[in-house]
């Protein structure tokens, strides 16, 4: 139903400098100029189908503001909730009717603000409130952020787990739009949909070093399909260190790590064996343990061996480790002799095992093993070019090239 509410509207005068912009340079000043004056209360100026007196509405249902009569026009819709949330909407270009295009929260407070002209020119205001009524007693979408909170390397990915799947892209951009990533110094990033219920979201490059990320929902309360509602989550903040890259030439046999760009060491080093042979690519230290018990057995190798490993540094869920090997210190720099692992002496395993930390990169190149996957086997995140990366995404999939763009909560009709 619609109807125009008789709600008294109070506006300081800091308040009104800054609605009405350049125009307005004092607060009751009259030069003259229709943006100069206070703004009028625009209550029969529009109609708004929001509830009536104490009646709360319908999440399902979408907001709508229309200009009644001929002498004036919308010229601005913001509606949020009292989380800070913004209700993206659409204007129409003669500014007669604005409509929300994004689901509302069950059991929150919003205030609508209408800002209008009429055909002088001079500034309407109309500011409405509401309530809407709570979630049905559906099941929630919960989700866990990951990895813990922490310190982590520059490629570290950060994960969303979702308690249910969510399939459709209509569904999967609503969660996907309420899943904020926020880094400082900032970077452009992007989600991507791993499967029904894991995302994972990664920059365009790695992380700034020594910058600070925080991860976060606006989900509670969202309707993501007729079965599924969002529900609270755990914030999360992560921090990141010096940028570590180690590059390992599989054909060379020699690792050499940067920090921050610059070269710090170089180790011989010895890869997979024919049969054998090392993932190529792009991998993410996963966890370091100091001593790990390698056997023929865990890897199905048809020659026999079981040994204790020591400064072991994990790449992948799959067992390819970077780690002391003094067995094989002949070879190391001259042959590859590993079952898939990189081996290195022990004074330079325990260096690199000292140096990274998980989230630090390391990169085989140059091997004639197969290239390291995507998903499933650890972090091979960044084996996807970013164009491959953004088709991934429920909201930049087939958008161009470039930052995310936020849904504008308020447009403006054209002139």
């Amino acid at each position: 139903m619609s109807h125009s509410p008789r709600i008294r509207t109070v506006l300081s005068c800091t308040m009104l400098v800054a609605a009405l912009g350049a125009g307005a340079t004092a607060c009751g000043s009259s030069d003259g100029h229709p943006l100069s004056a206070k703004p009028y209360d625009a209550a029969g100026q529009i109609a708004f189908n929001g509830p009536v007196g104490s009646q709360k509405a319908d999440p399902d249902k979408p907001l709508e503001v229309t200009a009644q009569g001929e002498d004036g026009r919308i010229t601005d819709v913001t509606a949020t909730d009292e989380l800070g949330r913004y209700v993206a909407g659409e204007l129409s270009a003669d500014g007669a009717r604005w409509h929300s295009t994004a689901p509302l929260a069950a059991g929150a407070h919003y205030s609508v603000r209408v800002s209008t002209e009429d055909e002088e020119g001079s500034p309407g205001r109309k500011v409405m409130a509401f309530d809407t009524t709570e979630a049905a007693k559906k099941k929630q979408l919960k989700v866990t952020f990951g990895p813990e909170a922490g310190k982590y390397g520059v490629g570290q990915p950060v994960t969303a787990k979702l308690s249910a799947p969510v399939k459709g892209k209509e569904a999967r951009a609503i969660v996907e739009r309420a899943l904020r990533v926020q880094s400082m110094p900032s970077t452009e990033g992007s989600w991507y949909w791993v499967d029904s219920e894991t995302l994972h979201y990664r920059p365009k490059e790695y992380w700034p070093a020594n910058a600070t990320i925080n991860v976060s929902s606006n989900l509670e309360g969202v309707k993501v399909n007729d079965k599924l509602w969002g529900g609270e989550t755990k914030p999360l903040k992560l921090t990141t260190g010096d940028k570590i890259v180690a590059v390992t030439d599989a054909s060379s046999h020699w690792m050499t790590v940067y920090r921050n760009g610059e070269e710090i060491n170089s180790i011989p080093v010895t890869t997979g064996k024919p049969g054998y042979s090392t993932r190529n690519g792009v991998k993410v230290v996963l966890g370091k343990e100091y001593v790990v018990r390698m056997t023929s057995a865990s890897i199905g190798a048809s020659d026999f061996y079981d040994k204790q490993v020591y400064y072991a540094t994990r790449v992948t869920d799959s067992g390819e480790y970077v780690h002391a090997a003094p067995w094989s210190v002949g070879s190391q720099g001259y042959d590859n002799t590993s079952h898939g692992c990189t081996g290195m002496s022990t004074g330079n395993a325990a260096w690199f095992y000292e140096t990274v930390r998980q989230g630090d990169i390391v990169s085989v190149v140059n091997s004639y093993g197969e290239d390291m996957d995507p998903f499933g086997n650890g972090y091979g995140d960044w084996n996807l070019g970013w164009k491959k990366w953004r088709a991934g995404s429920a909201l930049l999939s087939g958008a161009e090239e470039g930052p995310a763009a936020v849904d504008a909560a308020r447009l403006r009709p054209e002139v």
